[in-house]
């Protein structure tokens, strides 16, 4: 009486190696966008809490905090402008090498000042573009790019909001901007 030997062919290995590689050469270019999204968001959130952190504090202690931007990358600090003896001048601040180098941060106002009542020193309100050259173009059309830029967006009131700019958003959504 002869047993079957159990196990896998040569050929049916390889056959199964070559559906694993045709399935990761499918999933490679949608796994890299994501990433690149995720870098823009991380790097958007980052932004948006450090705003929310300076506004926060400014009510709190009742004095001018400011958040500064000081360049195109993703580092900030939240700073109280006139601190005491008593209490340190910088709050928070977050260096672009703990996120991504690949996020570009464009902004008109590289400090925003928010008073004791939570409201901003701006005449008009502060949009802060998070990108990511390196993903490629941001989309603004259902056939363009990949990637989902987001604007991060300070109104004279001191409100803070995240959005997308993506302009096939419908009317109501709250991630339009």
């Amino acid at each position: 009486m002869r047993t079957r030997a159990s196990g896998m062919t040569l050929i049916e290995v390889l056959i199964s190696f070559l559906i694993v590689g045709v399935l990761l050469g499918l999933g490679v270019p949608s796994f890299t966008a994501w990433l690149q999204n995720v870098q823009v968001r991380n790097a958007a959130e980052s932004i948006f809490n450090g705003l929310q952190l300076a506004r926060a504090n400014a009510v709190q202690r009742n004095k001018a905090v400011s958040f500064t931007m000081p360049g195109p990358d993703s580092s900030w600090s939240v700073d109280v402008v006139a601190p005491s003896a008593f209490e340190p001048g910088v709050i928070q601040s977050r260096s672009a090498a703990e996120g991504t180098l690949n996020a570009v941060v464009t902004t008109t106002n590289a400090t925003i000042t928010f008073d004791g009542l939570g409201k901003t020193n701006l005449a008009a309100a502060a949009n802060i573009q998070v990108t990511n050259p390196t993903g490629g173009t941001c989309q603004v059309s259902s056939s363009s790019g990949r990637m989902r830029c987001l604007n991060v967006t300070v109104s004279v009131g001191g409100q803070v909001k995240m959005c997308d700019p993506y302009p096939l958003l419908v009317a109501g959504d709250s991630r339009k901007c």
